[in-house]
C-alpha cells in the first residue's frame, strides 16, 4: 500500500513504499548508491537524530519523489535503504538531510557539468545531482604493465589542455579520446607512463574577476575562437587545473567527447595504453578533512573499476599509512611527498612507492642558470635512489615554468590570472640570456636552445624516474605564464602548432630515452655503493675531475665527470662515462684507464645540432675530454 502527500511540487513518502519502490534495509559496509539486480542501495553519512530524505529527478530535472528515510535505517553515522524496483538509468539523485541539499560525495556520476564551463548554469549547486554508474565495459584480458622503476618514464598531461590546440575534429578536442589518439606519439617518444592531472569531476566555474591587463601582457592569439575570448576588463576565472575538492568516485564528463559515456571513454583510453605496455597514473587531490575512508575507498575504487596502474596524491593529513599499508594497493604506484619508512612494507616483491617532490628542479635549475648552483647536491640529485622508495625528478611541470620559459624569462607574467601578477612562484632560478621573452638574436636563441638539450641530458642521465610536462619536447611555452591555473586558452594549452619545427628536439629527446633504456646501469633500481662490491676492478658509479679518481672537493666546482661501471649491469656491459661543464670556458676532464681492449668513444654532444652521432665516434684521446662550455658529452667504454 502507498501513501503519499504532495508538498509543494514534491511527492514526500513517509512510508516504506514509494511509486513502485518498496524500501528494506541496505548494506552498511559499501558507502555510497549502485544497482544490485533489480534494486539501488543507497548508503550515506548522517546521524541518527537527522532527517534525511532521498530526492528522485527525472530526465528533465524535476523533482519526481522524495523518499522520508526513517531513523530504523541507521546504524552507527550511517544509513542504508534498498529501493527494490529501482532503475539506475531513469533517475538522478541527491540526499536532502535536515533540509539541507547534499549532493553524495560517493556519486559515480555527476549532472550538470556534462559542458565544460558552462555559462548557462545559474547556479552551481543547484543544478548539480547525481546518478549511478550503471555502464558495463568487457576488460577482456587487460593487465596492469608494472613497470619497474628503471624503466618507468612519466609523461603529465592535462587531458583538456594537451589536445585543445590539435587540428582535426573538433568534436574530440579536450577529451579522452583525444589523449588516445596520440598514445602512439608518446610512446614513439619513449615514455612508458602518462600521468593525468585531476580527471575526477570537479567544479570548474568560478566567478568573474575585474582586472586590467598591461598592454605587454596582453594575449597575442587571435580572439576568433569563442573558448579564448579575453577582455581589458574581465577574465572569467576559471579552475582549470582541477585541484580542488571534487566528486572522487565520477569521472570528469566534460572531458570526453560523449558526456554520457565518460566513464568508458577513461576505460578506454586506460585500456588502449596497456595494449601498447603503457600505464595510466592519476592525480588526486584531497583537502584538508577530507574524510580518510573516503580516500581509501576512492583509491580502491579507481583501481578497481578503471585499472588505473597509480595514483599521484596531493594535500596534506593523507592517511598515507593506510594507504602503503592496504593490501589491494600493494601493486598500485604510490606517488607522494614522503613516506614513514617505519610503517612501509620491507617484503614486498614490487616496489611501488615514490617521493615526488621538488627539490630535483631546484638542483638542476640552479646548476643550469648559473644561480647559487652546488654540485654537491646536482650530483646527489642525480644519483638520488632508495632501497624501498623510488624518486620522481622533474624540471619542468605545470607548477612553475615550463622548460623553454625556463631559459627565456627570468621573472614571472601573471597578469592575465588577474591577481596584479602576485601569483605563482617568485623565485624560479630562471634566466632569460639577455632578452626577456622570445628574442631574432641569434646567439640568445643557440644558447637556449643549447639549456634545452643541457637539461633533457641532466634529467634522462639522473638515476631517479625522468618526467616532463607534455609540450616540454616542442619547447612549448606560456608567455612567461608560471601559473596557469586558470588559463584555459593557448596560454594553457599546449601548441602543437610547434610540432613540426620541433622535430630536431623530439628526434633528440627519442634518441636520448633510447639511449638510457640501452644503458640500464644509469637507472640502476638500488642506490650506488661506490665501491668494487663485484670485484670487477672499478667501483658501480665514480666521480673524475682533472684527474681520473679524483673528484676535487668544491661544491663551487661547476665541472666533472661521472662515470658508470658497466660491469655492474647484466644487459649492456657498456661502460657509461657523462662529462658536465657548466663553466663558460672549455674544461678537459680526465677519463679512466679501461680494461685491455676497450676503448672510450663519443656518443653526444649537446653543443651540437643533432648532439646524438649515428655510430659512436673513437675518442682521439683516450686520457682526457676536451668539454666545450655549457656542455654535456657522453662517451661509452667498450
Amino acid at each position: 500500500e502507498i501513501s503519499c502527500s504532495l508538498v509543494g511540487s514534491e511527492m514526500c513518502i513517509r512510508d516504506r513504499c514509494c511509486m513502485n519502490f518498496r524500501l528494506t534495509k541496505g548494506n552498511f559496509l559499501k558507502t555510497g548508491a549502485y544497482i544490485e539486480g533489480d534494486s539501488a542501495i543507497f548508503t550515506f553519512a548522517a546521524e541518527k537524530e537527522d532527517e534525511c530524505s532521498i530526492v528522485l529527478l527525472d530526465k528533465s530535472g524535476n523533482t519526481a519523489c522524495v523518499i522520508d528515510i526513517p531513523a530504523e535505517y541507521s546504524t552507527g553515522s550511517l544509513y542504508s535503504v534498498r529501493l527494490h524496483g529501482f532503475c539506475g538509468n531513469e533517475y538522478a539523485y541527491y540526499f536532502r538531510i535536515n533540509g539541507k541539499r547534499c549532493i553524495d560525495p560517493y556519486a559515480t556520476r555527476i549532472f550538470g557539468r556534462e559542458k565544460w564551463n558552462d555559462k548557462t548554469r545559474s547556479d552551481n549547486d543547484y543544478e548539480i545531482a547525481c546518478g549511478i554508474d550503471s555502464s558495463d565495459f568487457d576488460w577482456k584480458y587487460d593487465s596492469f604493465p608494472e613497470i619497474t622503476r628503471d624503466r618507468m618514464k612519466l609523461y603529465k598531461l592535462h587531458v583538456r589542455g594537451f589536445s585543445m590546440d590539435v587540428s582535426g575534429d573538433k568534436k574530440h578536442k579536450g577529451t579522452f579520446e583525444a589523449v588516445s589518439d596520440r598514445i602512439n606519439y608518446i610512446k614513439k617518444l619513449g615514455f612508458t607512463s602518462i600521468l593525468l592531472m585531476p580527471v575526477y569531476e570537479f567544479e570548474e566555474m568560478t566567478i568573474p574577476v575585474k582586472h586590467d591587463i598591461p598592454e605587454y601582457a596582453k594575449p597575442k592569439y587571435s580572439l576568433k575562437d569563442e573558448q579564448s575570448v579575453h577582455t581589458d576588463k574581465q577574465n572569467d576565472k576559471v579552475n582549470f587545473w582541477g585541484y580542488t575538492s571534487g566528486n572522487y568516485f565520477a569521472v570528469k564528463a566534460s572531458y570526453a567527447s560523449d558526456a554520457s559515456d565518460a566513464s568508458n571513454e577513461l576505460r578506454r583510453l586506460v585500456e588502449r595504453l596497456h595494449k601498447n605496455g603503457m600505464e595510466c597514473i592519476v592525480e588526486m587531490y584531497f583537502p584538508d578533512r577530507t574524510d580518510h575512508n573516503l580516500i581509501l575507498d576512492a583509491l580502491r575504487y579507481w583501481v578497481m573499476s578503471f585499472h588505473v596502474d597509480g595514483f599521484k596524491l596531493l594535500g596534506n593529513r593523507l592517511p598515507i599509512t593506510a594507504i602503503v599499508q592496504d593490501a589491494l594497493l600493494s601493486r598500485t604506484k604510490i606517488l607522494y611527498d614522503g613516506f614513514d619508512m617505519s610503517v612501509v612494507p620491507q617484503n614486498r616483491t614490487y616496489e611501488n612507492l615514490y617521493i615526488d617532490k621538488e627539490e630535483y628542479q631546484f638542483a638542476a635549475r640552479m646548476m643550469l642558470n648559473h644561480i647559487n648552483c652546488n654540485m654537491y647536491e646536482l650530483l646527489n640529485q642525480q644519483k638520488k635512489q632508495g632501497e624501498n622508495v623510488g624518486f620522481i625528478n622533474y624540471i619542468s611541470s605545470n607548477n612553475g615554468f615550463t622548460l623553454s620559459d625556463l631559459f627565456m624569462y627570468n621573472d614571472r607574467h601573471n597578469e592575465a590570472n588577474g591577481e596584479k601578477n602576485a601569483d605563482g612562484p617568485s623565485w624560479n632560478f630562471s634566466n632569460n640570456y639577455g632578452c626577456e621573452g622570445p628574442s631574432r638574436k641569434r646567439f640568445i636563441r643557440e644558447i637556449r636552445k643549447l639549456k634545452w638539450k643541457d637539461a633533457m641530458l641532466l634529467l634522462f642521465l639522473a638515476q631517479g624516474v625522468p618526467m616532463i610536462m607534455a609540450g616540454d619536447e616542442i619547447c612549448n611555452s606560456q608567455d612567461g605564464n608560471n601559473n596557469a591555473y586558470c588559463q584555459d586558452n593557448p596560454t594553457g594549452w599546449v601548441n602543437w602548432s610547434n610540432e613540426q619545427s620541433r622535430r630536431e628536439n623530439i628526434r633528440f629527446l627519442t634518441r636520448l630515452i633510447k639511449f638510457r633504456d640501452e644503458h640500464p646501469v644509469i637507472s640502476c633500481p638500488k642506490p650506488f655503493k661506490f665501491s668494487d662490491y663485484k670485484a670487477v676492478g672499478y667501483p658501480d658509479l665514480s666521480y673524475h675531475c682533472k684527474n681520473a679518481w679524483i673528484g676535487e672537493c668544491d661544491a663551487t666546482k661547476l665541472c666533472v665527470g661521472v662515470m658508470y661501471c658497466g660491469d655492474y649491469n647484466e644487459v649492456n656491459k657498456d661502460y657509461v662515462y657523462v662529462a658536465y661543464n657548466f663553466y663558460s670556458s672549455r674544461e678537459k676532464l680526465a677519463l679512466p684507464k679501461l680494461k685491455k681492449g676497450m676503448k672510450w668513444y663519443k656518443v653526444c654532444d649537446s653543443t651540437l645540432k643533432e648532439p646524438f652521432y649515428d655510430t659512436p665516434v673513437l675518442c682521439e684521446n683516450q686520457q682526457y675530454a676536451d668539454v666545450s662550455p655549457q656542455s654535456v658529452y657522453i662517451l661509452i667504454g667498450r
